[in-house]
């Protein structure tokens, strides 16, 4: 990538957005958990109609099915949303362990591959002499697949991700790199606002949950692209715990 586009997620002028939003969604979550009660409700009666038509022949059943169809697909998307809002409105508390940052990184690529293999996608890995970092290991699985996902949706006709890790001297980097469709400067802009996403299907909270997650390690995460050459997002972790956090005794 020659001269790509650049954002750092951590810029301070979008700090108070961020600052603001924690705080709705801290508000809202209660609120999120009382939608998805009667929304399970909801999907679960939908299916139960579902079934009383399934064996249906006359065309204005089989319409009625259809219908019903189409309204238990957007339940679906629904708690798909709520569970992403959800997920960026929990607490802050980390529970962080000495971790082999590699392991990590090979552990998640081992889980993708079948699917990405699906797309013609390769996934490389570059896995450098790195020291051990305090990690949440299950939140940072979280952020990690979030960037594989979205590098897979750049690249529809396939292409190459390529994970390397590289120690630095406030800690270690890991790259997520792929050659897919890129990005241009205005969307760059906007990819780590809470709800902002090119995908038709998406919630725009992938990206504001993986930098709350960094934040939360005392690390930082950026991004550099360009329209039809790729994207690369940096993620740096400090090899001490956050000043707030301490790893358990062995």
């Amino acid at each position: 990538m020659s001269s790509p586009s650049g954002s750092d997620g951590d810029a301070p002028a979008r700090q108070p957005l961020e600052e603001q939003f924690i705080e709705l969604a801290a508000l809202a979550g209660g609120l999120a958990h009382e939608i998805k009660n009667p929304l399970s409700i909801i999907r679960l009666n939908l299916g139960l109609l579902a079934e009383d038509f399934a064996e249906t022949k006359s065309p204005r059943e089989q319409r009625a099915l259809q219908k019903i169809r189409a309204v238990e697909r957007e339940c679906i998307r629904l708690n798909d949303i709520l569970e992403d809002f959800l997920r960026f409105a929990r607490g802050n508390e980390l529970r962080l362990t000495s971790s082999d940052l590699n392991a990590v990184v090979h552990e998640i690529a081992d889980f993708v591959t079948p699917q990405t293999i699906e797309h013609g996608i390769e996934i490389v890995q570059f896995p450098g002499d790195i020291p051990p970092v305090p990690l949440d290991r299950d939140q940072f699985k979280q952020v990690l697949l979030n960037l594989i996902i979205n590098a897979e949706h750049a690249m529809p006709a396939g292409g190459q991700i390529v994970l390397q890790t590289r120690r630095v001297d406030d800690g270690v980097q890991l790259d997520v790199i792929d050659n897919g469709v890129g990005m241009a400067a205005d969307t760059l802009d906007k990819i780590f606002r809470p709800f902002f996403s090119t995908r038709k299907a998406g919630t725009g909270l992938g990206l504001p949950t993986a930098r709350r997650i960094i934040h939360l390690h005392g690390g930082r995460i950026g991004v550099q692209s360009e329209l039809g050459k790729g994207t690369r997002f940096r993620i740096t972790l400090p090899t001490a715990p956050p000043p707030s956090c301490t790893l358990p005794t062995p």
